[in-house]
């Protein structure tokens, strides 16, 4: 990630200026049974989809707040990266995508029976947003409902 001295005059008073979202509430739902029977998903905000998926495209009005549906039986390969911003290095997510989306470590804690077992999918958002109110108020909200008709009892969000 780069510092502020590093960037240009225009980057550095625009970090300076980014909206930084305070909720007045933190959303929480305990855990009612013993992660070895729980269901679990991912979400990410690393801007990450399959090769045939629509990339996350640069929005003007503050950024592309759709998402993208990863099957958790996606292997690495099919999965691609179109986030762009100049706050992140990519090498570590072009070396092993488990460094924000770890999906072979999920696998690994099902196979030795420490999660039940593994949502059907997985979702992904494009990070850096400066307006979240539709992430906010309209895809995160369609996305839960996704995971509660999923029957999901846990989500690992990963940032990028």
């Amino acid at each position: 990630m780069p510092r502020l001295e590093t960037l240009s005059e225009i980057n550095r008073q625009s970090m300076r200026a980014f909206p930084c979202l305070e909720p007045d509430t933190t959303p929480w739902s305990p855990l009612h049974k013993p992660l070895s029977q729980a269901k679990i998903s991912l979400v990410t905000s690393a801007g990450l989809h399959l090769r045939d998926d629509q990339p996350f495209i640069g929005d003007p009005k503050g950024g592309d707040t759709s998402y993208r549906v990863i099957p958790s039986s996606a292997k690495p390969a099919d999965i691609l990266q179109s986030h762009v911003s100049i706050g992140f290095d990519h090498t570590a997510i072009m070396r092993d995508l488990n460094v924000t989306l770890p999906m072979d470590r999920v696998r690994e804690l099902v196979e030795t029976r420490i999660i039940g077992s593994l949502a059907a999918n997985y979702y992904s958002f494009m990070g850096a947003l400066r307006n979240p109110k539709p992430l906010l108020e309209g895809t995160g909200p369609e996305v839960a409902s996704r995971l509660k008709d999923e029957a999901v009892d846990l989500v690992f969000i990963t940032p990028t």
